[in-house]
């Protein structure tokens, strides 16, 4: 499911992307275009793939199939690490046009055209003057991050076939069991409302600080929308890393059997948690350096200091939880 909906959004950001270098057909390369094309067929071949095939366990033809899934992995890799530049080259141009004047800007893409070989006179019927194309452009930029999600979520489901190829299953395990969930039982349904309020809710300080930051030129108004982030995102940190170590303090007194066998989508659950939280506490530790060694220390220092810290203690409280949910069994 979570495939599909990711799926659905890169299809949606392929179009966009077509319908915006379809508007300079007359001065960027066919393969421009060919590439979006060719992506959105990817796209659509790999999920219903997944869709069909992700839990069969092959035992025919196993060298060919593991070098089909390992090019498949490798594929989504490459895309990933394309759309991450992409992204990140967007963002680098509208800095650098924010901080400097159309005329420099326009000056540069010239130089940078002719070092490519692309005619200075094709700069002006390369920019996205119609609102229709500036529709595509800020589309697809925003629907990047779906894409690049889409690429992460088919290499895990892909890595974990290419594991499964030739295991054999002992299917008289006394652990599998099918669980069963209840929407209107009153610890899911409450469990349920609070994440969909504070959902919601970050949305709209997300919204507010994001309007605040980059519309206002007074420095109280951004003082302010700091301060509003900062804060929520402290309460919300403080609630998640209490809920963590209540589940953790739970599992303690509700004794089950750990399961140790070797399982190998659990063993890539467990290193994508552990790599992911690796970016974020490089990113806390970094913050915690930088406001500690800085003048002078206002509020906003506080607040982001609180944060960072709170940031490591959230993700450790909520690995050890996850981590150790993942090798319980089931009642």
């Amino acid at each position: 499911g979570g495939l599909i909906l990711f799926a659905i959004f890169s299809l949606i950001m392929d179009v966009f992307k077509i319908g915006y270098y379809s508007s300079f057909y007359s001065c960027l390369s066919a393969i421009k275009i060919i590439y979006p094309i060719v992506q959105a067929i990817f796209v659509v071949v790999q999920t219903y793939f997944l869709w069909v095939s992700a839990k069969d366990c092959i035992h025919v033809h196993l060298n060919v199939t593991r070098c089909g899934l390992m090019l498949t992995l490798t594929t989504n890799l490459a895309v990933w690490m394309s759309a991450v530049t992409d992204e990140s080259v967007h963002k680098s141009h509208s800095k650098l046009k924010k901080n400097m004047t159309e005329e420099i800007f326009r000056w540069l893409l010239k130089e940078r055209s002719q070092r490519v070989g692309m005619r200075s006179s094709s700069v002006e019927e390369c920019n996205c003057n119609s609102q229709i194309c500036q529709i595509f452009k800020n589309g697809y930029f925003w629907l990047y991050p779906f894409n690049i999600e889409y690429s992460l979520f088919a290499s895990a489901m892909v890595y974990v076939m290419w594991k499964n190829v030739g295991r054999f299953i002992d299917h008289h395990s006394h652990h599998i069991q099918r669980l069963k969930f209840r929407l209107f039982r009153r610890t899911f349904f409450v469990g349920i409302m609070l994440g969909l309020i504070i959902l919601v809710s970050g949305l709209g300080v997300l919204i507010l600080y994001e309007v605040q930051v980059n519309s206002s030129t007074e420095s109280s108004k951004k003082s302010q929308a700091l301060t509003m982030y900062y804060i929520f995102n402290i309460v919300c940190l403080s609630l998640m890393s209490l809920v963590c170590i209540g589940g953790s303090v739970i599992y303690r007194f509700d004794k089950r059997d750990m399961d140790r066998h070797k399982n190998p989508t659990r063993t890539l659950d467990v290193a994508l948690l552990m790599g992911a939280a690796l970016g974020q506490y490089a990113i806390s530790y970094y913050s915690i350096v930088a406001i500690v060694a800085s003048t002078p220390r206002d509020t906003i220092s506080a607040l982001n200091l609180t944060y960072a810290l709170l940031m490591i203690a959230q993700h450790t409280f909520q690995n050890v939880f996850i981590i150790e949910g993942l090798h319980r069994q089931p009642p």
